[in-house]
């Protein structure tokens, strides 16, 4: 039977809508199969109170492309959010990035000079002790680079949350440097363009799949040899191990837990996130929904707000993946994945999960871009 599509997208995230709508442009028909109720995969919004509640965690477009940043705004114009994130330590507030404004909430320090200083002194105790070795795990490789004090308060605790496992057992190179700026500067990313769409990021997913046929609720794998007739070529987006029915194992991820609450206050922290970086507090941040997109006085307008606290847990069948686990048993047994992949010759396996690769967003829709080009032969 003669294919009805070009192209079966399974997936509806940005890279799947992304490419659905560059190859729909050129021409190209289209079919998109969701497993979920929704479109627009972990960028999803569900409007709650009248705010926008990233309901898979929070999502900051960023980037220095031009060429994806004017892609986004004539399908979503973005707002002009600036990401300030803060951490909370013992009840103490630090800006972050690392700045000024953080050493002097560490140490007092009023110069950059005095805070070079600061730094200087502890990381030349820790390379001390170090004794001209290379750092052997995480620990010593954050404390090499910023000393004790930022390290113990702002970076232990919050890494330990993530990765469920002491820094002393995780690999060093999961920190290969730390941002240190020594000016007033809380504006957490070096790109020249950031941003969140003007409603949310369900105009952004709306904007690239109009016109193109949707399916959602549909699993393509319980659905995969009818599904398949259909189309040319598939673009697949969704857990790479899945689609081979795990016949080598699963790969490993960290997930991530949300608890969100609808407050009948104005404002709860005054901030889009707070990083609770003490172990002992059990969730890692908490996301206030409202501030993405209202500033100034006009957060006060509506009476109520919506705030989400993320619980960092290790991944179990059953659950959404979120972060790869990137450590030597999970490396190979990607390798064994890619190399059945490599037999699939009308299979594109591109995104987060069907690579095995964290991506954020801007680098996503860079990764659509890229494969639509090679598919046409760019």
């Amino acid at each position: 039977m003669k294919p009805t599509y070009d192209y079966l997208i399974v997936g509806s995230g940005l890279l799947g809508a992304t490419f659905a709508r560059l190859a729909c442009d050129a021409g190209r028909k289209c079919l998109v199969v969701e497993r979920r109720g929704h479109t627009g995969g972990n960028v999803y919004c569900k409007e709650v109170e009248g705010i926008n509640v990233h309901q898979y965690g929070a999502h900051i477009l960023h980037t220095d492309n031009r060429e994806v940043w004017d892609f986004v705004n004539r399908i979503a114009p973005c707002n002009r959010y600036t990401n300030s994130p803060v951490a909370n330590y013992g009840g103490r507030l630090y800006n972050l990035p690392f700045n000024m404004n953080t050493f002097y909430q560490m140490w007092g320090v009023t110069t950059p000079q005095e805070a070079r200083n600061k730094i200087e002194e502890q990381r030349a105790e820790v390379l001390r002790r170090l004794a001209g070795r290379e750092p052997e795990n995480l620990e010593e490789q954050a404390m090499s680079l910023v000393g004790e004090d930022i390290y113990e308060r702002l970076i232990k605790g919050y890494t330990e949350k993530q990765w469920g496992r002491p820094c002393t057992e995780l690999p060093a190179f999961i920190i290969k440097r730390l941002p240190v700026r020594f000016v007033f500067d809380n504006n957490y990313f070096n790109d020249a363009y950031q941003g969140i769409p003007h409603g949310g990021y369900n105009r952004l997913t709306d904007g690239l799949l109009s016109g193109i046929e949707v399916r959602t609720g549909v699993d393509f794998l319980e659905n995969r040899e009818e599904l398949t007739s259909l189309a040319r070529r598939i673009v697949y987006t969704g857990p790479i191990d899945a689609y081979f029915d795990y016949r080598l194992g699963h790969l490993a991820y960290r997930t991530v837990r949300f608890e969100t609450e609808v407050l009948d206050i104005p404002n709860y922290q005054g901030n889009a996130v707070v990083n609770y970086t003490e172990r002992e507090v059990p969730y890692t941040r908490i996301i206030e929904h409202k501030h993405f997109e209202s500033f100034g006085a006009a957060v006060e307008q509506n009476p109520k707000t919506v705030i989400s606290r993320e619980y960092s847990t290790e991944w179990e069948p059953g659950m959404e993946p979120y972060y790869p686990v990137n450590d030597e048993a999970n490396g190979r047994l990607l390798e064994q994945y890619r190399t059945l992949a490599a037999g699939e010759s009308n299979v594109v396996f591109a995104g987060r999960l069907a690579e095995y690769r964290y991506y954020d967003m801007a680098p996503t829709i860079e990764r659509a871009m890229r494969l639509w080009a090679e598919e046409c032969g760019a």
